[in-house]
């Protein structure tokens, strides 16, 4: 089947000409309040007599605005499509004092917004099979969900799903590291704080990302991130990463009970993933196709060409079947 996608040569002119005209009108955009009385922002479109719906968990410090491209490839591919902003990013409500922290106080918190989505927003609304695509962090939210609702999405797809992150780390050394780290916090009397060496907002030049190899779609995303300054995240608190530590064991120990059809894409060239560490989950999962993309970077929604087109067409080929 062919498919048709958007292309970075002239990315600019077709956000401008197309893809944003077509934000203002089609794309709905709300909140509903989730767990702790927190804000999640959410956007949603669906064409006339879609194949089937697409539920989107996106990655750590990421918002819905940074996927208007995919979204506007999947609609016009015929798929309807719903997304939400996690607690703690996005334009959803932060949970500490200082915007520019990573947190979250589980991981558990992420898939009661995603259930509570589905149930009031997505399912009122949906058309056809009901599918799950994930990139990163949102992969690990994806799979804790497999995990609690097995029949919740037909399939699923994970991009790049956080099963484990570098730098690795000895379990013992990184038990240590946070344990001083939330004894600090408690110390302190604070409600969170940056792990070592992290810090508030940084935009990398180009050259200096390890995210993708298109210039062009890196410029869009920081250009994004600095017009709409409520959307920049900065590096994980100490409470994030104990939570995602919990979670990405649980998903380890528990990976053979993840029954849903599911195909997943790891970047090759990954600098964020652990790629060993998430290749030997994924082994364990029993209804799995693992696709490897080479030399692709982490960001496979906006890679270079070459490497988003190959991953797309895997997705949606894999949805079709």
């Amino acid at each position: 089947m062919t498919w048709r996608f958007t292309s970075e040569t002239n990315i600019a002119d077709i956000f401008a000409t197309k893809i944003n005209p077509f934000w203002q009108q089609c794309v709905t955009q709300d909140k509903f309040i989730g767990k702790g009385k927190v804000a999640v922002h959410y956007a949603w479109c669906a064409p006339d007599n879609a194949k089937a719906t697409i539920v989107i968990s996106s990655g750590r410090i990421e918002s819905y605005l940074k996927y208007k491209e995919l979204i506007f490839d999947f609609f016009n591919n015929g798929y309807a499509i719903f997304i939400l902003d996690h607690r703690g990013q996005g334009l959803s409500d932060r949970m500490t004092k200082d915007r520019h922290h990573g947190y979250v106080a589980h991981f558990d918190d992420y898939v009661e917004d995603l259930l509570t989505f589905v149930d009031t927003v997505v399912t009122p609304n949906q058309q056809g099979e009901r599918y799950l695509v994930c990139h990163s962090m949102g992969g690990a939210i994806g799979a804790l969900t497999l995990l609690r609702k097995p029949n919740l999405f037909s399939k699923a797809v994970l991009a790049a799903p956080m099963f484990g992150i570098k730098p690795v780390l000895p379990d013992w050394l990184a038990s240590s590291l946070l344990q001083v780290g939330l004894g600090v916090n408690r110390l302190r009397r604070k409600d969170s704080g940056y792990f070592f060496g992290q810090t508030g907002y940084v935009s990398l030049p180009f050259a200096l990302n390890k995210l993708t190899h298109s210039q062009s779609r890196y410029r869009l995303f920081r250009a994004l991130y600095d017009e709409e300054k409520v959307l920049q995240l900065g590096g994980v608190t100490t409470e994030w990463l104990s939570a995602a530590k919990y979670a990405m064991d649980l998903i380890r120990d528990n990976a053979q009970h993840i029954s849903s059809p599911m195909l997943v894409l790891s970047a090759d060239r990954d600098h964020i993933i652990d790629n060993k560490r998430q290749r030997e989950v994924v082994a364990k999962i029993p209804n799995v196709t693992l696709e490897v993309i080479n030399d692709a970077y982490h960001e496979l929604f906006i890679e270079r060409d070459e490497l988003r087109n190959q991953a797309l067409t895997k997705i949606l080929n894999f949805l079709a079947e």
